[in-house]
């Protein structure tokens, strides 16, 4: 969740809060969500809700992605949110989640290239947007923007994120480089038949697009590579990563027990299962659509929501003061696989 008002062309965080609850975890065995899942993320919820709630901000957006459009009881779960925490839950489709992923990293893309490709990896999915950095739509004013003028010339959503695809793969007694190997593949045969951002192959063969990379994996990554004390966003988010760097982050995970990883600072006990699913969804993507660089964004989601909540607030919120009413703040809050 973040709550945030607006500042300039951008916003000012004022709270933010975020818990790993896995609402996901074992729905590619079960198709539905657990129990014990849901009141995890029941749990985080009415937190997250209370905040909201005590900041009294002016404008929410709440939304689920791809455990609730999978889950089977998906609609129950999302009915027993609005009862126990007053949130409605919107479930917004793998396109309008690719548009948000970029509309939340648009500060790290370097207006130098001539293409991007953001990589949006989540616990049940996972969605790629190749952005044309050559065409408009990506500097409109806060009153005029719109996630659906990005220029976003091809997108795609896969069924495959870090929670399902540790479950498809379970580690063993050792991470084995055939063990990693066998999870890249698999996410390399969901991607190579895709041909809608064809047209964009020459721009990358040539080196000039890059890639941006969005997921607690990937800063875990980016994190290990700087072999940061204690995670510390500030040295994260916007840093560059040459794609030896990134496998060599990979390759360093790789020699780790699961509690050695457990015990990075910038993993920790809730991500160790998970970051090397992570870093093979990055591998796959960057062995199809090979580039120099990638870009490691602590943000996404949660960003590309608010700019959207925020888009032509500005009169609604000149109304609002000279009536004395509300904060002005907007909440964007994305409950998440």
């Amino acid at each position: 969740m973040l709550i945030a008002t607006p500042s300039g062309r951008s916003f000012r965080v004022v709270e933010a809060y975020s818990r790993i609850v896995r609402l996901g975890e074992g729905l590619s065995q079960t198709g539905r969500l657990s129990d014990a899942a849901m009141d995890r993320a029941l749990a985080a919820l009415k937190v997250a809700a209370e905040k909201v709630r005590r900041r009294k901000v002016a404008k929410l957006k709440a939304i689920a992605t791809q455990a609730c459009r999978a889950a089977e009881n998906g609609p129950e779960f999302i009915a027993r949110v609005a009862s126990e925490t007053g949130l409605q839950l919107q479930i917004i489709t793998p396109r309008e989640e690719a548009q948000l992923s970029v509309a939340g990293c648009l500060n790290l893309l370097d207006r130098k290239a001539q293409a991007a490709l953001v990589v949006d990896v989540g616990g049940g999915s996972t969605e790629l947007s190749w952005v044309d950095l050559t065409a408009g739509g990506l500097d409109a004013e806060p009153g005029r923007f719109a996630t659906s003028r990005l220029p976003i010339k091809a997108w795609l959503s896969i069924p495959i994120g870090v929670v399902t695809l540790a479950e498809r793969f379970p580690e063993g007694a050792a991470a084995t480089e055939a063990w990693f190997r066998a999870m890249v593949e698999t996410v390399k045969d969901q991607l190579r038949e895709f041909r809608h951002a064809d047209d964009l192959r020459p721009v990358f063969d040539a080196g000039e697009a890059h890639l941006v990379g969005t997921s607690g994996a990937i800063t875990s990554l980016a994190g290990m590579h700087l072999r940061l004390p204690r995670y510390d966003r500030s040295q994260v988010d916007g840093i560059w990563m040459s794609r030896s760097q990134c496998d060599a982050a990979a390759r360093m995970l790789l020699e780790l027990t699961p509690q050695e990883r457990a015990d990075q600072p910038c993993i920790g006990p809730d991500r160790a299962d998970l970051v090397l699913a992570g870093a093979a969804i990055l591998q796959a993507v960057q062995e199809l659509w090979p580039c120099a660089r990638v870009r490691v964004a602590d943000r996404g989601l949660r960003e590309g929501i608010l700019m959207s909540l925020m888009s032509g607030s500005g009169k609604r919120k000149r109304r609002r003061r000279r009536r004395g009413r509300g904060s002005g703040a907007a909440s964007a809050l994305n409950a998440a696989e």
